[in-house]
């Protein structure tokens, strides 16, 4: 027996259904957001999670006084954790030692540490976010000067999964697509979930560049520059050191459209923390709706903050480009999942619990099988560089 639809998939329907009625595109009329929710665990065989996240990428914690989600998907994350409890004899190995330690601290304190570390974390009942619209317009830009006829150009800098869904939804919508990757820390979905990277990717072109290089540096700033859609999920240091500033970009390119996806926010202390997509929907208070309705606590979805973002940005980016005005535009996964969340509560409060509960219910099941979609294989890594950046471009 299968699962139910993963919850607020309806919210993200509407998300999807605007993009499909802006762009009249064919290849969006037949697509549907339960399947854009479901689809990796369909192709990994996931099964609905309780307190180990569907790709077990996360993990919720009992802390004193909360319950926590905490990322250690990354080799360096475990790094991190004599300096998270203030300690030098952790065993970073030993999962029941952390949990042990989790459930000494408080977890206020273990989450503002945790972030200023670089780690993913969010604490359940925490309510960071109201049910405001998650994205924000940051900054001005130019009015488009191009042609109103031709499809827009979009580089696609982004990696893992919102990101790239966003780009894959607006390739569906008749974009130009161009997905960048450094040389030296390719894309991990490439290699770590190669049909999922192709169903995200089919239809881009590839391009590859070294970032140490300030020949393909400048390269990457052309490209850049020519243009119509942005997206990108860096923390903002991390560009500023490729001396790559989004504000200078739609201050001089006409009608750029600037997509920046971040975990929890683009301005202030939150601009710099991490997140996925399994900690964002908990950071959102989906978890503690979970428990609210069915008295068990778990995850919800599979990393669901990941395909909610990607379908609201995907929409978000077309109204921009269609607007021809230039700007930056930041989304928030977490708060998207809030706003999702906030819009479910409000528009069938009951249908939402009945949700939860069944999905709660299902705990350990495989997930709702989606319709596999047809795809072709991503371009091969690199395989349009010279068309696109070389020097001479």
């Amino acid at each position: 027996m299968n699962a139910p639809a993963i919850p607020l998939a309806n919210i993200a329907d509407a998300w999807l259904g605007r993009l499909a009625r802006l762009s009249a595109a064919p290849a969006l009329q037949s697509l549907d957001a339960p399947t854009l929710l479901g689809e990796r665990a369909t192709l990994a065989g996931y099964r609905v999670p309780a307190r180990i996240a569907a790709s077990a990428n996360c993990a919720l914690f009992e802390a004193a006084d909360d319950r926590l989600a905490l990322s250690l998907s990354r080799a360096t994350d475990r790094e991190l954790l004599p300096a998270l409890f203030e300690r030098d004899d952790v065993d970073t190995d030993d999962d029941a030692a952390i949990a042990a330690l989790i459930a000494q601290s408080r977890a206020a304190g273990l989450v503002e540490r945790g972030r200023l570390l670089g780690l993913a974390i969010s604490a359940v009942h925490a309510a960071e976010h109201d049910e405001a619209e998650p994205s924000v317009r940051l900054h001005d830009g130019l009015p488009a000067t191009r042609d109103s006829g031709r499809p827009p150009r979009v580089v696609d800098l982004s990696a893992l999964w919102a990101g790239p869904l966003c780009g894959h939804l607006l390739w569906l919508a008749g974009a130009e697509l161009i997905k960048v990757e450094s040389l030296r820390r390719p894309d991990a979905m490439r290699g770590g979930a190669p049909e999922f990277f192709s169903l995200l990717n089919q239809g881009k072109a590839s391009v590859v560049l070294d970032f140490a290089d300030a020949a393909q540096l400048q390269a990457l700033r052309k490209l850049i520059a020519s243009a119509d859609i942005v997206i990108e999920a860096a923390r903002p240091r991390a560009l500023r050191q490729l001396g790559i500033e989004a504000e200078r970009f739609v201050d001089e390119v006409p009608g750029l459209s600037w997509i920046s996806i971040t975990g929890h926010g683009a301005t202030g202390e939150a601009a710099n923390w991490i997140g996925f997509g399994d900690d964002c929907g908990v950071a959102a208070g989906l978890s503690a709706a979970l428990e609210e309705a069915s008295g068990s606590i778990g995850f919800v979805g599979d990393a669901i903050a990941d395909p909610l973002t990607g379908i609201y940005a995907a929409a978000l980016a077309f109204e921009a480009w269609r607007s021809r005005r230039g700007g930056r535009h930041a989304v928030a996964m977490s708060r998207v999942v809030a706003h999702a969340l906030a819009g479910a509560r409000r528009s069938a409060p009951q249908a939402l619990a009945e949700d939860l509960r069944a999905w709660s219910a299902a705990v350990g099941q495989p997930f709702a099988r989606t319709r596999i979609r047809a795809f072709e294989a991503a371009a091969e890594f690199g395989r349009d560089t010279a068309r696109y950046a070389s020097p001479a471009c």
